[in-house]
């Protein structure tokens, strides 16, 4: 896997909610983007550099919002954070004394609950705040409780926070899952990589991500076996030690980069590189459906512009479905197709927020509980947009590439949660878009 030029920081942390990002449509992009390392898989490296005292060195970090959070919530329990240079990170964990991740950073980003199952791992305690993040429901994380709790954990909830303890430390057992879901998986992993025993995970998540996760553990000394698959093994070990290990290329972020290319490519296409495509292999296969021609090459995709999009049925599944990061970019290009399409959220139960902002470009989307049904229009035209979440607003922007006029998107600090560089990747590929620090009309 060849890496990705690097480019100058940014503190995304210090946009202010008046900060826009304005789109004019109608200009073909073509040329080459480069992913960033995948934001759901440097979290959990970073939480699981606590199972390993010592300094752990993260290469292909993305240089995004939430890993400035979870930089934050290691070093409040005491860790020391070298950047090295913009997408690599040193972790040195040695002095770490605290297991409590705070509400003020908790609060900010959900995948801080990543923490719990090494916390535990090390110290045999944890003390966790609720989790936040995007507002797409009730991400309850029972399935974490009742898995670590077969590992011997011990939990109270007051005040906000999760209390968790081993008083007779960690053992292994056999734990199924209700369902695959990929926050408890890891957890689990983590923690067992220093239980006693060895510890089965049945209806284990699959996701790449994991598969990453599992690697850098066993590149550590961990005993995992079966990651990526339904049934996962860990053997435990009695100690791990820091490694040197690269992030997994982000396939959410290439697959928002397909959508955007396949709407609005020149003649010799767009390159979406630095990722794996079998990573993709369901989300590819429903745009081959559709109608979009993509081509696989070295390290990544090329994509041409499809003229007339087929109408598509989709539901959002655990990998290896189609994933719920996906569905409002496949939905922008439902609203465009050629008849009836369904879409149907089995993950997130508020994933849908984002469908009455693109109605405002003039999609065409009745939504009824877990269903979106869209049928097709000619074209968007040019709006004022609000970002509901993460992938909602990186949908928004995308569509704004082929409306009519200008489309304005706000609260984009949802975007830079998983976005990297987004308006300058889109930029560079020939997109007539910036981000705008609009005034205070409140100061009128």
């Amino acid at each position: 896997m060849t890496s990705c030029p690097g480019h100058p920081g940014h503190d995304f942390l210090k946009g202010t909610r008046l900060d826009i990002i304005r789109v004019e449509g109608g200009h073909a992009i073509e040329g080459r983007v480069c992913v960033s390392g995948a934001k759901n898989s440097a979290l959990k490296l970073m939480a699981a550099t606590l199972l390993a005292p010592g300094k752990t060195t993260l290469e292909n970090v993305p240089n995004i919002s939430d890993v400035h959070v979870m930089g934050k919530v290691l070093k409040r329990m005491g860790a020391v954070i070298e950047v090295v240079d913009e997408h690599t990170l040193t972790i040195d964990t040695s002095a770490v004394d605290s297991w409590e991740a705070p509400y003020e950073l908790v609060a900010k980003m959900r995948a801080s609950t990543a923490v719990m199952g090494p916390l535990l791992g090390r110290f045999g305690c944890a003390k966790i705040a609720m989790p936040g993040g995007c507002n797409l429901g009730a991400r309850k994380i029972d399935m974490h409780i009742l898995g670590l709790e077969a590992l011997g954990v011990e939990f109270d909830t007051d005040h906000g926070y999760i209390h968790a303890r081993a008083p007779h430390g960690l053992t292994g057992t056999s734990v199924t899952l209700e369902f695959a879901s990929v926050g408890a998986t890891e957890n689990l992993i983590m923690a067992a990589v220093k239980a006693k025993g060895t510890t089965v995970i049945d209806n284990a998540a699959r996701e790449p991500e994991i598969v990453d996760l599992a690697n850098m553990l066993n590149e550590m000394g961990a005993r995992i076996t079966g990651a990526g698959t339904p049934v996962v093994t860990i053997e435990g070990v009695d100690e791990l030690h820091p490694v040197t290990h690269r992030v997994v290329g982000d396939r959410i972020e290439a697959g928002t980069f397909i959508v955007a290319a396949a709407l609005m490519a020149g003649p010799a296409g767009v390159e979406v590189v630095g990722f794996n495509p079998h990573h993709l292999g369901m989300v590819i296969k429903k745009f081959e459906t559709m109608g979009i021609q993509i081509e696989r090459i070295d390290n990544g995709v090329r994509v041409f512009r499809c003229g007339q999009f087929a109408p598509v049925d989709i539901q959002t599944l655990p990998f290896p479905g189609f994933p719920t990061d996906m569905q409002a970019q496949v939905m922008v290009l439902s609203a465009l197709a050629q008849g009836n399409s369904i879409i149907t959220e089995n993950i997130f139960e508020n994933r849908f927020m984002f469908a009455s902002e693109l109605v405002r470009m003039g999609a065409e989307i009745r939504v009824e509980g877990h269903h979106a049904m869209i049928h097709g229009v000619n074209g968007f035209s040019g709006a004022q947009v609000t970002s509901p979440d993460l992938r909602g607003g990186a949908a928004l922007v995308i569509a704004g590439l082929i409306a009519d006029g200008y489309t304005e998107v706000s609260a984009i600090h949802h975007i830079y949660r998983g976005y990297e560089r987004f308006v300058e990747k889109l930029s560079n590929l020939g997109a007539s878009i910036e981000r705008v620090a609009l005034p205070d009309p409140i100061d009128d």
